[in-house]
């Protein structure tokens, strides 16, 4: 039986490349990581180089599950910490590697403290000539080896291991301020939410809603999609805006092929006033350059002129099908194309402007006092806090 200690090793990767403010990133990861196995049995230690995970081996495949979706860690390993005394290592290594299945094997040795007295290349041969004497019918294969043994020499304590678990990389959620999400029940958007926190950015999201034209369940979608984004930060807020009156004096007063245009700068307005309500400094949304009328860059320009909000656009330049294999990454496609249509597909007139001009999309939406029902719709937001355990619907808003 084995007597060391086995933790989960986690790599930082683009956070090591912070420098003066390289403290605070890793604060924050460890914040995070410590808020989202707060219901484990775990204890969590870090410096500048490594952070490690000490659990119970009964809650191992949860709480991987756990980590899989923090973002700042670049990668991590089921790691056993031995002294960092030759005779230790030895000993040890050769206990753990024995429980161990392989015909080929490599040894990787990264000397860290320089105080220990063999350095790494001599090392590797130290420890490789160990198992080829005491395991038989293995032999060295430094191309394509059955186990990769890597070990970490540090001060005070090594690191043993074997297997490697690709995290989520990026920075952690909390690292940038808050940014407002236009979340919609389609693709893109849920991708874009995801995107934007793997750069650190806190999310509120906005969905904006028109019944009876749209249903409950295009809103219990929303619902959804908000607590697969959840996963990746401890909680979100959803906004939810009633933008019937708006939408219904659109298409009661400007020009059809205008309705699009116009309903869109009305979003951003009120995602505007939203956003400086709960002080973030962005807006995201899931536009992709060229996909619908509304995303031309003629377009993009003549919506964009209502805000001077920065809008973030992750999926911009991103194909289709790029953006639906992040989807299908997250768990997110497969609600995404249920068929409930949202305020922006139940109204789609049949040929909308693809090239808009900003003075005409003036003058339509000058038709109506827009500003008034603007003001009403942000007053009368209802919000609520949904994280992965959310489970219940929003009928009672009806």
């Amino acid at each position: 039986m084995i007597a060391v200690k086995r933790v989960i090793l986690i790599k930082y990767g683009e956070l090591s490349t912070k420098k003066g403010n390289r403290n605070f990133f890793i604060n924050t990861l460890y914040n995070n990581i410590r808020n989202k196995l707060s219901s484990f049995d775990v204890k969590i230690h870090k410096d500048r180089a490594r952070m490690y995970i000490e659990f119970d081996a009964t809650d191992l495949e949860k709480i991987k599950g756990v980590v899989d979706t923090i973002f700042g860690i670049h990668a991590y390993h089921i790691a056993y910490i031995v002294p960092s005394d030759d005779n230790s290592i030895q000993s040890e290594l050769l206990k753990i590697v024995e429980t161990e299945k392989f015909s080929t094997f490599k040894i990787e040795t990264r000397r860290s403290d320089k105080s220990f007295p063999i350095k790494s290349q001599d090392y590797n041969r130290v420890l490789g000539g160990l198992l080829l004497k005491n395991i038989a019918g293995i032999s060295v294969d430094v191309h394509n080896p059955d186990l990769w043994i890597k070990v970490e020499i540090r001060e005070g304590e090594t690191f043993i291991y074997f297997d490697s678990f690709t995290g989520c990389g990026g920075y952690p959620v909390g690292t940038q301020p808050r940014g407002m999400l236009m979340l919609s029940g389609g693709i893109d958007s849920p991708v874009a939410g995801y995107l934007a926190m793997k750069r650190g950015i806190v999310l509120d999201a906005v969905y904006f809603e028109a019944m009876p034209h749209t249903s409950i369940e295009a809103r219990n979608k929303v619902i959804s999609l908000c607590k697969k984004l959840a996963k990746y930060t401890d909680s979100i807020n959803l906004h939810i805006v009633n933008f019937t009156p708006i939408q219904e004096e659109i298409y009661k007063n400007c020009r059809e092929d205008y309705c699009i245009t116009i309903m869109r700068r009305m979003m951003y307005r009120i995602t505007e006033k939203l956003a400086k309500n709960h002080k973030a400094y962005a807006i995201v949304n899931g536009e992709s350059v060229g996909q619908v009328a509304s995303q031309t860059l003629t377009s993009m320009r003549v919506i964009n002129e209502v805000t001077n909000m920065p809008v973030i656009r992750p999926v911009a330049c991103l194909d289709k099908l790029e953006i639906i294999d992040i989807a299908r990454k997250i768990d997110t496609y497969d609600i995404s194309i249920i068929p409930y249509e949202d305020c922006c597909t139940v109204f789609v007139p049949k040929h909308p402007v693809i090239n808009p001009k900003l003075e005409l999309a003036i003058n339509e939406e000058n038709k109506f006092d827009y500003n008034e029902m603007i003001n009403t719709a942000v007053a009368e937001i209802n919000t609520i806090k949904i994280n992965e355990e959310y489970g219940e619907k929003f009928s009672d808003l009806l």
